[in-house]
């Protein structure tokens, strides 16, 4: 029996019968149809990751600079580096004073007459003693205190963090200061 042809108002791609009407993909074919990227490359996706991003970014600086320990980086988690910290913060320390001080004298540094300049210059070094005096001051207190509160389970580097503390203007400490002038942990 001969096969009648199909009526002419089907289409040729239709599917009549039994089968898929159509040749087997080949596997590269399948593979390419299958590729999508791994991030979606839309203006709106790369918008909102970067919205997404920047959000947490200000969390976990907002974070950091109230001292949650979930945000602080690892050189100030715990509890004595939190001691320190605060032990440096109740005092007031030369250090945070060198910047300004550095202004002044490059400002003399300007003035033509030579002795002006010489005497800022031993000022500033004579100035820079006493900030090296009173960090290592800090430092003995610091690692003595927490000696004394933590015995052999106190951390190294202890004296170090504060010391370095002490020299940054406590405006621009980072975390932030948790306690007032005088107002030292026990």
């Amino acid at each position: 029996m001969a096969k009648t042809p199909p009526p002419a108002d089907t289409a040729p791609d239709a599917p009549t019968g039994a089968g898929k009407n159509r040749p087997t993909p080949s596997r590269a074919e399948q593979e390419a149809a299958r590729k999508r990227p791994l991030v979606a490359n839309t203006k709106e996706a790369r918008a909102r990751a970067k919205a997404e991003l920047a959000a947490q970014r200000d969390k976990a600086r907002i974070g950091m600079a109230n001292g949650d320990e979930r945000y602080l980086t690892p050189r100030d988690r715990g509890p004595q580096r939190r001691f320190a910290r605060d032990y440096t913060d109740a005092g007031w320390h030369f250090g945070e004073l060198v910047m300004p001080l550095l202004v002044i004298v490059i400002l003399f540094a300007l003035v033509p007459n030579t002795a002006i300049v010489f005497y800022a210059y031993v000022g500033l070094w004579a100035y820079l003693l006493f900030v090296v005096a009173d960090m290592a001051m800090l430092s003995r207190k610091v690692k003595k205190l927490a000696a004394a509160k933590w015995g052999d389970r106190r951390e190294k580097g202890l004296g170090w963090y504060a010391a370095m503390r002490s020299v940054q203007m406590r405006f621009m400490r980072l975390p932030k200061a948790q306690v007032r002038r005088g107002e030292y942990p026990s």
